[in-house]
């Protein structure tokens, strides 16, 4: 049994659920936190157990990652967990979180503007929870040598869309944190980047008003004329964490097939 371990900050659906699989296969251990219930909570299950197949460890944790009290269980259990791990290695650690409100600022009808409780609901959970989550992770002595931290944003870190501001300004947020985390962490031989990643058809990225149309342009706009995977995404992490990539920290790392240096548009060819 291999004793490199990765945490996965929602584990059980799109881009960590990917990421998840991709590193198990590379021989990592799993602790993975979900919020799951009824039919979503079987297939978490189900999942963990497919893990298992591929002869790693896999440890789930069903509870909310943005409660104070829940985190410091899980961490505790996983403190625990590791005194009887040999060379216990928590290698990787990825945040995972898309969990907001998709509300406007201003709106005619008051009623349906975005609240403070869900700007900071949404702020504390896609960007927040992760500076907790290394904190306390930081503070029960499980960082390895060379521990690889990864946030996923994407294009709505720069750029506004209907409905999209709370959502917007979090993943803004993670970018930064991110950033200074692998500022604070370097002289402890960790590294921290975000993962960029195309348009993705994703459960959370699904609920996003007018995806349909996003996702149509997507495929003509990418050189590829298809949109990101989930599993692209997941193989960028696990090349990312190779124990000799040791020098790339603080980054914003495009994973989008091109989307970035091609613009898409039709033109007559007779002319």
């Amino acid at each position: 049994m291999s004793n490199k371990y990765a945490l996965i900050l929602g584990c059980s659906s799109g881009f960590g659920k990917a990421t998840t699989l991709a590193l198990a296969k590379e021989g990592y251990n799993i602790y993975g936190i979900h919020m799951d219930r009824g039919s979503a909570k079987q297939e978490a299950e189900e999942f963990q157990a497919e893990l298992e197949s591929l002869g790693v460890k896999a440890l789930f944790f069903n509870v909310n990652a943005a409660s104070d009290d829940r985190r410091a269980e899980v961490i505790a259990e996983i403190d625990a967990h590791s005194k009887t791990v040999e060379n216990h290695n928590l290698r990787v650690i990825v945040h995972s979180l898309a969990f907001g409100s998709l509300k406007s600022f201003i709106n005619k009808d008051f009623d349906a503007m975005l609240t403070k409780k869900q700007i900071e609901m949404t702020m504390d959970v896609m960007a927040n929870s992760l500076v907790y989550w290394v904190q306390d992770i930081f503070k029960a002595g499980l960082l390895a040598d060379n521990s690889r931290i990864y946030g996923f944003s994407s294009i709505g870190g720069s750029r506004q869309m209907k409905n999209y501001g709370a959502v917007s300004a979090a993943k803004a947020a993670l970018e930064s944190y991110i950033r200074q985390l692998a500022v604070e962490l370097a002289p402890y031989g960790t590294t921290a980047n975000t993962i960029f990643a195309g348009l993705t058809n994703t459960p959370a990225a699904s609920k996003i008003p007018g995806f349909s149309q996003m996702i149509k342009f997507g495929e003509q706009q990418n050189p590829a004329k298809r949109l990101t995977t989930a599993e692209d995404v997941a193989n960028a992490v696990c090349l990312l964490s190779d124990e000799k990539n040791t020098w790339i920290t603080g980054d914003v790392i495009r994973v989008d097939g091109g989307d970035a240096i091609y613009e898409y548009f039709e033109y007559d060819s007779t002319i």
